[in-house]
């Protein structure tokens, strides 16, 4: 297995220099990653490092809250697609999600698949499972496949905890292959995201620090 191939690498510390980043995508490179995994002002710099390489480019949108509201979504959606990234990974509006105002989240997803499908862009919805129950966590599942989502992701890794067995099942369980699951935050070491692999996810998301750990069968000792 090379679980590489299952990575989007994330390079999404807000704090990180321009210097920083391309050394970070750079090695994620290295390694084979199927994507890193930008802030909105990588991206340029992120198409130009990956050009050539069988790594391609997922961005964040509306990250790490969630709370931009449906035209802010919109119309970061539209930029990002236009450059020419491969996925993008939007922040649910999980404050919504708890409150049960389903409408609300269906509708920003919508708007964010839209405008990324109409370039072939995928769209994959982080929940942050840490602040939902199992029962949201199912819902939430339900509304991306209605929205037209392509994946469903646990995690931004800046609030609460990363994945966790219970929630990926919940969504597994749910999705029964209508929508992809992609796990995220929290995933340090080799025998974790094997187990994912196992239980049946189509991606990853792995903190650019723990890559080379997991890539060489041990784990990491970073943060991130």
């Amino acid at each position: 297995m090379n679980i590489a191939r299952y990575f989007d690498a994330a390079v999404l510390k807000p704090d990180m220099t321009p210097e920083q980043v391309e050394a970070a995508i750079k090695e994620s490179i290295s390694f084979d990653s199927y994507s890193v995994c930008v802030r909105g002002c990588d991206i340029d710099l992120a198409m130009k490092l990956t050009e050539g390489t069988n790594t391609c480019v997922s961005c964040v949108l509306d990250f790490p809250y969630g709370y931009g509201g449906i035209e802010a979504k919109r119309a970061a959606a539209r930029d990002y697609a236009s450059k020419g990234v491969k996925d993008i990974d939007m922040v649910m509006n999980y404050g919504a999600a708890r409150g049960g105002a389903w409408d609300v989240v269906e509708a920003e997803i919508k708007a964010v698949v839209e405008e990324a499908h109409a370039k072939g862009v995928i769209v994959k919805v982080i929940f942050e499972t840490s602040q939902l129950n199992v029962e949201q966590i199912c819902k939430a599942t339900e509304v991306c496949i209605s929205a037209g989502a392509d994946f469903v992701k646990t995690s931004t890794g800046f609030n609460g905890g990363g994945a966790t067995v219970e929630a990926v099942k919940a969504m597994l369980d749910t999705a029964k292959g209508r929508i992809k699951v992609k796990p995220s935050g929290g995933i340090r070491n080799f025998e974790t995201a094997k187990m994912y692999v196992d239980m049946g996810v189509d991606r990853l998301g792995i903190g650019y620090t723990s890559c080379k750990p997991i890539v060489e069968g041990g784990t990491s000792n970073e943060a991130y």
